[in-house]
Formats: structure tokens, C-alpha cells, sequence
């Protein structure tokens, strides 16, 4: 007698090899994959060339995509737990790259770098961990915080240090100064936030 629950076995499958392989994984893929290719055109191209707008450029097409991914997933019902674990590993893996790529070659402050990664794997990390027990919403500070890192790599990726010296260069350091400060009083934040949630449930 044949296997009546083999089609309904077969489609089970095909369904959840679709919902993996959507659109807005396939995207967030598409991201991590560029990210070496950023970091690339960092070592390979000098500071001071205007062809480190092409580092610019791919840093945005990333960072457009970043948010492309995340609305269609939304509008359409496409959100997967493989979709929940890609985006932060791209997130990160793309600051993460800028950062230390930028230290390497001089372009950027090792200690500064140094506090904005642990910040952010860190907190990375134990969202990943606590996930299943408790859901700490990102806060607008958070996505503050996100837009501000996004634009200090942005410009120091690009040449205009060497178009607007010396000026310009105060106003970046301004900037990390305000990046540093929003990095760490968000991570902060977020874990008061935390401990709060986790108090909630263990008493609840």
C-alpha cells in the first residue's frame, strides 16, 4: 500500500527550503557577500584618490540594501529565523570589517574601534542567546546610534579629508566622539532594558 503522508512529507519540505530561500534572505546573503569586496576596495584604493568613491558606493548599495531586505520581508510575511540570524551577523560583519579594516590603515582610532565592537557583538550575542526567553525591542537611540556609525564610515571611507583638510578632519572627530558616546550609552541601554525583561519573566 503506498505511503499516503509522502506528498504531504514532500511539500513540507519544499515549503520550508522556499521560506529559507526567499527574497529577502537571498538579499541579506547578497550583503555579507559583498562585504569583502568593500573592505577590498579600502586596501586597494588610496585615501586620498577619488576612486575611493567607489568604496562609498558599495558601502551604500549595502547599507539601501539593508533596509530593502528588511521591508519586503515585512510587507510580504517572509520573516524566517534564518532571515532573523543572517541580518545582525551582516550587520556586523560590515561595520565590523569597516572598522578594523580602516584601523589597519591608519584612517581610524584602534581603542575606538575596539569599544564599538564589543558593544555590538556583545550585545549581538546575547540577543542571540536570549532570544527564545525574552525580546528586548531596539530602541530609537538604537537606530540613532546605527545611522550615525553608518555615516562616520561612510565619510571615512571617502577622500574628503583630503578635499576639505583640515577642517573637515575636526568634524570627523566630532562625529566619532558623538558615535562613541551614542555606541555606549545605548549598549547601555539596552541592558538595563534586559535585566528589567528578564526580572519580569523570572517573576512572572
Amino acid at each position: 500500500m503506498p505511503n499516503s503522508n509522502k506528498p504531504a512529507k514532500t511539500n513540507l519540505i519544499e515549503k520550508s527550503a522556499a521560506s529559507v530561500f526567499n527574497l529577502p534572505n537571498i538579499i541579506t546573503m547578497a550583503r555579507i557577500l559583498c562585504v569583502p569586496f568593500f573592505v577590498w576596495s579600502l586596501f586597494a584604493i588610496p585615501q586620498d584618490s577619488t576612486a575611493r568613491w567607489f568604496s562609498v558606493l558599495i558601502f551604500i548599495v549595502i547599507m539601501i540594501s539593508d533596509g530593502v531586505d528588511g521591508a519586503i520581508a515585512r510587507k510580504r510575511g517572509l520573516i524566517t529565523n534564518l532571515g532573523k540570524l543572517l541580518d545582525p551577523i551582516a550587520d556586523k560583519a560590515l561595520l565590523g570589517g569597516a572598522l578594523v579594516a580602516l584601523a589597519i590603515l591608519g584612517e581610524f582610532s584602534w581603542w575606538v574601534t575596539i569599544v564599538i565592537l564589543v558593544r555590538e557583538l556583545g550585545i549581538t550575542a546575547y540577543r542571540l542567546v536570549v532570544v527564545q526567553r525574552e525580546v528586548v525591542a531596539a530602541s530609537s537611540g538604537g537606530k540613532l546610534k546605527t545611522i550615525l556609525q553608518s555615516v562616520l564610515i561612510g565619510s571615512l571611507a571617502s577622500p574628503l579629508e583630503f578635499v576639505f583638510a583640515p577642517w573637515y578632519i575636526n568634524l570627523e572627530s566630532a562625529l566619532t566622539i558623538v558615535v562613541l558616546v551614542s555606541t555606549v550609552y545605548t549598549g547601555l541601554q539596552y541592558m538595563i532594558a534586559a535585566g528589567k525583561a528578564r526580572s519580569q519573566r523570572i517573576n512572572s
